[in-house]
């Protein structure tokens, strides 16, 4: 069986009935998303591409504040994109959000059957739960314009929990396959104190339970490394 297979029957496994309940659930502890989705500054005629949408929650939301804009996602399971289907029809955007599954490691614009690059990439709590989060990180920076960007929110290194918060939610986390990956905030703070202008932003959540960050294609090419 090849990996796009395994990781496919992985995420159906846990979201076949997940999936119903999941915008509910999910609203009280991934915090920081509509932050970062009102920080967008999306312009009518520009592009973004959501890797880990699920049920396109988040692409719905960015549909209807950006009016203009065309919108992607990609998941890797095909039971999370069923309801990501009828929340785009029911919401009327079905001729801007356009759906694909696939692998975050091995996207492209060609994925969703197109030639030009993306204006911006988004990761909404999603590299903490792709194994190859490096790998995912290289195409979705290969995926844009020189000058297009990544966005990013996720888990933090949780160390404003203490040891026994820590502890507990990382343990519950790993139920759904979920990893907090401190390493990218350690290298995220590490081009914070170098970038001071230009299109990057990083902001930690309180008790550092999640970040927010927006950084160029160079940035997260970093990241990945």
């Amino acid at each position: 069986m090849s990996a796009t297979a395994v990781h496919s029957d992985l995420m159906d496994s846990v979201y076949r009935r997940q999936r119903y309940i999941y915008d509910f659930t999910r609203k009280y502890y991934l915090f920081g998303r509509d932050r970062l989705i009102s920080g967008l500054a999306l312009k009518p005629g520009e592009s973004l591409v959501e890797i880990g949408c699920g049920t396109a929650r988040n692409l719905i939301r960015i549909a209807k504040l950006y009016p203009g804009t065309t919108l992607y996602g990609l998941d890797a399971s095909a039971e999370m994109l069923k309801s990501a289907e009828r929340a785009v029809d029911r919401a009327g955007l079905s001729g801007r959000i356009h759906l694909a599954q696939g692998l975050a490691e091995q996207m492209s614009s060609s994925t969703f059957g197109i030639e030009r690059p993306f204006d911006r990439a988004l990761f909404s709590y999603a590299l903490s739960m792709i194994p190859d989060w490096k790998q995912s990180l290289r195409s979705a920076s290969a995926s844009l314009r020189p000058t297009g960007t990544v966005h990013i929110v996720d888990f933090g290194d949780l160390t404003g929990l203490g040891t026994l918060g820590r502890t507990a939610l990382t343990n519950w986390l790993s139920l759904f396959h979920v990893s907090p990956r401190s390493e990218i905030v350690s290298k995220i703070e590490r081009i914070a104190r170098k970038e001071s202008a230009g299109n990057a932003h990083f902001s930690m959540l309180p008790a550092r339970y999640a970040f927010i960050w927006r950084g160029s294609r160079a940035s997260a090419e970093y990241l990945a490394y």
